[in-house]
C-alpha cells in the first residue's frame, strides 16, 4: 500500500516538480503551473455516477494523474481497471483517477513520469533524458 510520502518522493524526484496546495487545499504536485499528480477525493456525484455505471464505489485514497491524451487514458484504464479509472466529471479531460492503496510503486512511477514528460518544458525533458 502506497502513501502520500511515496507520491511526494516519486513526483519531486522529477526536475521542476514542486508540491503546492491544490483545489480546496488538497495536495498537488506541479511542474510550473501544470498539474502532474494531485489529491482527488471522490465526491458524492462521483460515487453515484460510478454506481450508475455498474461499478462499486472504490474506497481508499484517490489521486488524479495527467495523461498525454484521451487514447492513453483509455489504454491506462483498460490495462488496470481495478486501480485506474475515470468518472463522468473527467470525460474529455486528459487525466485518470488512481487508487493509491491498490497501485504498485512501479506503475505509479510510470504514470507520474509519463505525466511529467507531457507537462514539463521540452528543454527540461530533453536535459533529463540526456542525463539518464
Amino acid at each position: 500500500m502506497l502513501t502520500w510520502a511515496d507520491v511526494q518522493r516519486i513526483a519531486t524526484s522529477l526536475p521542476g516538480v514542486e508540491e503546492s496546495p491544490g483545489h480546496d487545499g488538497w495536495r498537488s504536485w506541479k511542474v510550473g503551473k501544470k498539474n502532474v499528480v494531485w489529491e482527488r477525493p471522490l465526491r458524492g456525484r462521483d460515487l453515484s455516477d460510478l454506481e450508475a455505471m455498474g461499478r462499486a464505489a472504490p474506497t481508499g485514497t484517490t489521486i488524479g494523474v495527467r495523461v498525454p491524451d484521451l487514447d492513453t487514458k483509455d489504454v491506462r484504464i483498460a490495462e488496470n481497471p481495478d486501480v485506474v479509472f475515470t468518472v463522468p466529471h473527467l470525460d474529455g479531460y486528459t487525466a485518470v483517477l488512481v487508487l493509491l492503496d491498490d497501485i504498485d510503486v512501479v506503475d505509479l512511477e510510470e504514470l507520474v513520469t509519463e505525466a511529467w514528460l507531457h507537462q514539463a518544458p521540452k528543454r527540461v525533458v530533453a536535459a533529463w533524458q540526456a542525463s539518464r
